[in-house]
């Protein structure tokens, strides 16, 4: 009888990059068995959760369609990881030699206005998206007097403002300092142009600090007022679930598992991370697709390095841009840096639509090819120096 231990490998989170390590390391060579946990039974399109809110389009797809036929999918929530055993929500447990922790992010970072958990809604997690969405069939979103009110000026906050407005929603963007903060004046200058076009109200240097059943109260400059609102949606940045710090793992201040460049756990190197939820070296890259397609891989490699006995390399990521789309026929693409800094090029307009549609849909391209062909995924970028500052999100 064959006693061979077969590895033991659990994929924590079902998303970009939990999905692209899980598919990495599928290879039919590689002696595992593998298992993704994942809340949710089906693949949720993060990138286009805003439409879906809208109206405008899905933002599901079939695992079948994403994730290699090599890899066991379990609906489920972990909630505690301990001594190479990961403890489930349904009072199931899974062993694992060797575990990829890609829980991502969740809701909102915005813990300091008072009232969102009760009349607010957070962007973030399918669960809060589908609660939106309903609302919003149920209440006027046409009044002028009574607009939408988006919190958060970032990247997702303006799409979630130009979807809305798009489709016939009043609109008012509260953005915080400034709007789109992540970008250079030209890309900024464009975005403000097309969400006004849109008739979104943008108010910048405001913030909200609470939020009732149809009221929404706003801080600009020193004034503070408070203003009739149909719904609130806040997307203010987003955080993390708490599951490596309960489990005694090493986080920074909001609970990114810290990891040193090769992605492997400060505490054990069984446990590697990807993801929003991920701070190498305590230095975090933007929560963004962009940054979990490339980390994905990497964590596999990662843990393919040790099942094979070699050393594992450091990380090497590359960002090109920052894709907004502002409504269905518009966009801005903030062209970076491999760092995320803004570069000088800014494509807007129809075309810039047209790249930030290929993009959303080369997201799941990427993905089924990874399952197709393990091993397919390049890596442009270049090991970063150790404690070099990557640009933080803002959503």
């Amino acid at each position: 009888m064959n006693t061979t231990h077969r590895p033991q490998i659990v994929v924590l989170g079902g998303g970009y990059a939990g999905t692209m390590a899980a598919n990495r390391l599928s290879a039919e060579g590689t002696a595992a068995e593998i298992t993704v946990v994942n809340a949710h039974p089906r693949f949720v399109h993060r990138i286009r959760l805003h439409q879906w809110i809208a109206g405008t389009g899905t933002a599901e797809e079939d695992y079948r369609h994403v994730l290699s036929d090599r890899v066991r999918l379990v609906v489920d929530t972990a909630t505690r990881i301990a001594d190479g055993r990961v403890e489930l929500a349904s009072g199931a447990a899974l062993d694992y030699d060797h575990l990829v922790y890609a829980v991502g992010s969740s809701g909102t970072a915005a813990d300091a206005i008072d009232g969102l958990a009760e009349y607010g809604f957070a962007l973030g997690e399918w669960e809060a998206a589908q609660r939106l969405r309903d609302h919003l069939a149920e209440v006027d979103t046409t009044d002028d007097k009574r607009p939408v009110t988006v919190v958060g000026g970032g990247l997702t906050g303006m799409e979630m403002a130009a979807e809305l407005a798009d489709a016939g929603v009043a609109v008012r963007l509260v953005c915080g300092a400034t709007l789109a903060p992540s970008f250079g004046v030209g890309a900024r200058r464009a975005a403000r142009r097309r969400l006004r076009k849109l008739g979104v109200e943008i108010l910048e240097d405001s913030h909200v600090t609470a939020v009732g059943a149809d009221t929404v109260t706003i801080v600009e400059k020193v004034q503070r007022r408070v203003e009739p609102s149909s719904t609130t949606i806040v997307a203010a940045g987003f955080g993390v679930p708490d599951l490596a710090a309960v489990s005694g793992l090493s986080t920074d201040a909001i609970g990114r598992l810290i990891t040193d460049e090769t992605l492997s756990s400060v505490d054990d190197p069984r446990i590697v991370g990807a993801g929003d939820a991920v701070a190498p070296s305590g230095t975090p890259f933007r929560m963004s697709c962009q940054a979990a397609n490339q980390l994905g891989p990497h964590a596999a490699d990662t843990v393919l390095a040790r099942l094979a006995g070699t050393e594992p390399t450091p990380i090497r990521l590359a960002f090109v841009g920052q894709c907004t789309s502002l409504g269905r026929h518009g966009a801005v693409v903030q062209v970076t840096h491999r760092d995320d800094t803004p570069a000088r090029a800014v494509i807007s307009g129809r075309v810039g639509a047209a790249i930030k549609e290929v993009v959303c849909r080369s997201v799941i391209w990427g993905l089924r090819l990874e399952g197709r062909r393990p091993g397919v995924t390049p890596s442009f970028g270049r090991p970063r120096e150790v404690g070099g500052r990557e640009p933080e999100a803002v959503a």
